[in-house]
């Protein structure tokens, strides 16, 4: 490990002075030739960027040598391009457009957009705060899932994790800020605890990622990103307004901001409340037991989140400092008939009374974060350093239920409460360090991050023990330009994680007959457990861009630590009607990848056809086994956790026509196939694994006079039959569905108004979403849902900066 460490700072130190002395200045101003400050100047697919000072003026100097593409992007701005050769251009001067002042509508620049996703070795998907609202869905998961390759396992109305390609739970990393976003996201039941209204844009890496963000980034990243930062001497915000017809949501999201020429501040304050959701069914079926629907509701899946948001920093021309902090608070409820030993035992008239109360079973999730992020950058180097703490409390409740040797009345000594069916606590600290530099045709980057979790527990019931996990990582990425048209990467990565797992001794005592002689003691359910894992990744891959064609090829090697449920778990899964045992042990999950993208972009035509393969010789699983357990789980099945070989491919397919101007029509498709090669479940699949689907998407943007941006789509989505499943899995017959959306933008009173408008699920069908939490016992998804949103942008005060 040291040396590894020595040679990468050793080539980094030498190639240091590698750089050319060449020097690039500018001067940029507006179209009234007033001078621009903080205008983010960058040289396309390289680390080099700089601002323009308060008079406008940039610099660059060490720049490599040849052709370079300069971008300059600053909000409410057009985002300006210009080739340019080193050799030729000592100063230049740049003018950058807007069309209309639109500060006010706090609008993400698209800095480089197309030529982020053509520098970036994996497939990479943006998606800026315009889609989300233009797509908003019950959580900021399922307003991505209309992307291909997205998926999501949904959680009543308003909660759902994301599947990328098949894969979620620990095998997908949700990063906000810079930070892994660290909730318990082992279990299907957690949604994750995030504010769609406080996302800025979006980054969705689909296929392993393991070099740069580590464990669990083995199936994909989410990079969640704040909203851009305020233009100075600017103070100003938005008002959101949101209703959805299903579930009768009402809520609302403020956002003020507001910044000097080196400090600024943006806070946010978002509430929502809804009632329990409806599907298009009268009655449904738990397990075989006919459960009857009041008013076509799912009794007791009501809920109500809100959000606090506050940041704050200094910005300067060479160096950045951001603190973030953040207070997700939710509280739900668990479809209660479809929680706990005994469904049929559910007090439909305490439920059906109101449609808005939260009863028991149900969930309350509080999710605090702080993170701080720097950045000192020169025109070769740039440097970020990024800290973090979260704590993630999360109590679930039920009426107390006894099972196996659990008195039958709940003793009045205990401390926990008797409706506090489970508690976690997680607390977690965290720091990436990353420098990265350029010089010639090369970019070096070099990275160290690290992690440490502390998970304690309660409750009168047990599944997972408590746990102390710490993750240590350094990872080397090297980027090579051989020519305008390709460019070349590769890193490698070494990781060194600990987990340690508490012991658990029930609180009531078991009968243990051993030897024909019987005796009472409190059985031990998880013994003390303390496992450490090393693994070393690494990828390579080619870009290639010509024109209108592009090419992406990837192959690399991805790892998974296992998680403390996995290792230790010992206890019933009320949501599943299960009972769950660890294997302490199992090792480290490994993955071998493969990625293709091919895309090819013409003036009408879009197309990106994206491929993969995946290869796990040890993926671990849920496996569930003939036996059934008495004494601590009610006879439920066993399901033990083991490790089999995986094989995994498929691909995603990306079409638009542009028929005229203000028309256009897209298709996305997406396909997997997954098969477990060894193990108890040879030849099956694996769950959760999403059927072929196809989305046909017809836009009609018109030039309607009083009106800006205006926009009518319709998306008509073919889902195909799942009759690939592993037991105890079943079959999911296949559907269509129709989803409209519309908005404008409307100038009322010199104050511009953003209505959007969605029709989900606009004919009301009933199907069977294969990867949601509830499909195993055959329930719909919610039906007919318009949703109508009001964005309401203001400035309180603007002042042009001063030559």
């Amino acid at each position: 490990m040291r040396k590894l460490i020595g040679m990468l700072l050793c080539l980094w130190i030498g190639t240091s002075a590698m750089a050319q002395q060449r020097v690039l200045s500018g001067h940029v101003t507006n179209a009234d030739n007033q001078p621009l400050a903080k205008v983010q100047i960058e040289i396309a697919g390289t680390a080099i960027l700089t601002e323009t000072d308060l008079a406008g003026k940039f610099q660059f100097q060490n720049l490599p040598a040849g052709q370079l593409q300069l971008i300059a992007t600053l909000i409410g701005f057009q985002t300006y391009r210009q080739q340019l050769s080193t050799e030729q251009h000592a100063r230049i001067h740049i003018t950058m457009h807007t069309p209309s002042h639109q500060l006010t509508e706090v609008v993400v620049a698209g800095q480089g957009v197309a030529s982020r996703k053509q520098a970036e070795s994996l497939n990479l998907e943006i998606v800026d705060s315009k889609f989300i609202q233009r797509h908003l869905g019950g959580s900021l998961m399922k307003t991505l899932e209309r992307l291909p390759g997205i998926k999501t396992i949904g959680i009543g109305s308003g909660q759902s994790k994301p599947l990328i390609r098949g894969l979620g739970f620990n095998r997908v990393v949700v990063a906000e800020k810079g930070i892994k976003h660290e909730g318990q996201q082992w279990g299907a039941d957690h949604g994750l605890e995030l504010d769609q209204f406080a996302a800025g844009e979006v980054e969705l890496l689909k296929g392993a990622a393991s070099f740069i963000y580590g464990s669990d980034a083995i199936g994909g990243v989410i990079v969640v990103k704040p909203a851009a930062i305020p233009e100075a001497n600017t103070l100003g915000g938005s008002l959101d307004l949101i209703g959805k017809s299903n579930n009768n949501l009402y809520g609302t999201s403020v956002n003020l901001f507001g910044r000097k020429e080196h400090w600024f501040f943006d806070s946010r304050l978002t509430y929502q409340s809804y009632a329990d959701y409806r599907v298009p069914a009268d009655s449904v079926s738990v397990y075989n037991f006919p459960v009857q629907l009041h008013e076509k509701r799912l009794r007791n899946t009501a809920g109500k989140e809100s959000g606090l948001h506050f940041s704050t920093g200094y910005l300067s021309d060479h160096f950045r400092s951001v603190l973030y902090l953040s207070n997700v608070y939710n509280k739900s409820g668990f479809f209660a008939n479809a929680h706990g030993l005994e469904p049929r035992q559910v007090d439909t008239r305490l439920h059906d009374a109101s449609a808005r109360d939260i009863q028991t079973p149900g969930q309350q999730v509080n999710h605090f974060k702080a993170i701080s992020r720097n950045t000192w950058n020169t025109a070769h180097q740039r440097i970020e350093l990024d800290l973090g703490y979260q704590r993630n409390f999360r109590e679930e409740f039920s009426q107390y239920v006894n099972h196996g040797y659990m008195p039958p009345i709940y003793p009045d000594t205990m401390t926990i409460p008797s409706h506090l069916e489970r508690e976690f606590d997680k607390q977690v600290y965290s720091f990436n360090l990353r420098d990265e530099l350029s010089f010639g045709k090369h970019t070096f980057t070099l990275g160290l991050n690290g992690e440490q979790q502390n998970n304690t527990i309660s409750g009168w019931t047990f599944l997972v023990p408590a746990f102390k996990q710490q993750t240590l990582g350094v990872f080397a990425h090297e980027k090579l330009k051989l020519t305008d048209e390709v460019l070349l990467h590769g890193a490698v990565r070494y990781d060194y994680g600990n987990i340690r797992t508490s012991g658990y001794t029930d609180w009531f005592p078991s009968e243990i007959s051993e030897g024909g002689i019987t005796r009472s003691e409190y059985a031990k359910r998880a013994e003390e457990l303390n496992r450490s894992f090393h693994s070393f990744v690494w990828s390579a891959g080619i870009n290639y861009n010509r024109d209108a064609f592009n090419l992406k090829a990837n192959i690399g090697k991805s790892f998974r630590m296992p998680i403390a449920k996995e290792l230790a778990a010992n206890g019933v899964n009320y949501h599943y009607f299960s009972y769950e045992r660890g294997d302490a042990n199992l090792s480290a999950e490994q993955s071998y990848q493969a990625d293709l993208s091919l895309g090819w972009n013409t003036g009408k035509w879009s197309v990106q056809l994206s491929p993969f393969y995946n290869y796990f010789p040890n993926y671990i699983y849920l496996n569930p086994t003939p036996n059934h357990d008495y004494n601590y789980g009610a006879g439920n099945q066993i399901f033990q956790y083991t490790q089999s070989r995986v094989m995994r491919y498929g691909g995603e397919l990306q079409v638009k026509y542009n028929f005229w101007k203000n028309l256009s029509t897209e298709v996305l498709a997406e396909y997997l196939y997954a098969e477990q090669l060894s193990g108890d479940k040879k030849g099956y699949t694996l769950p959760f694994s999403p059927p072929v689907s196809v989305l046909l998407n017809l836009s009609w943007s018109p030039e309607l006079p009083g009106l800006r941006d205006s926009y009518l789509s319709l998306d008509y989505r073919i889902t195909g039959r799942q009759n690939n499943i592993v037991p105890p899995e079943k079959e999911s017959p296949g559907y269509r569905i129709v989803n409209l959306q519309a908005g404008t933008k409307i100038k009322l009173y010199k104050q511009s108004l953003i209505l959007s408008v969605q029709a989900q699920n606009l004919l009301d069908t009933r199907y069977l979403n294969h990867t949601s939490f509830y499909r195993l016992i055959e329930l719909p998804e919610a039906g007919r849902n318009i949703v109508l949103s009001l964005k309401i942008p203001f400035m309180l005060h603007t002042q042009k900066s001063q030559q």
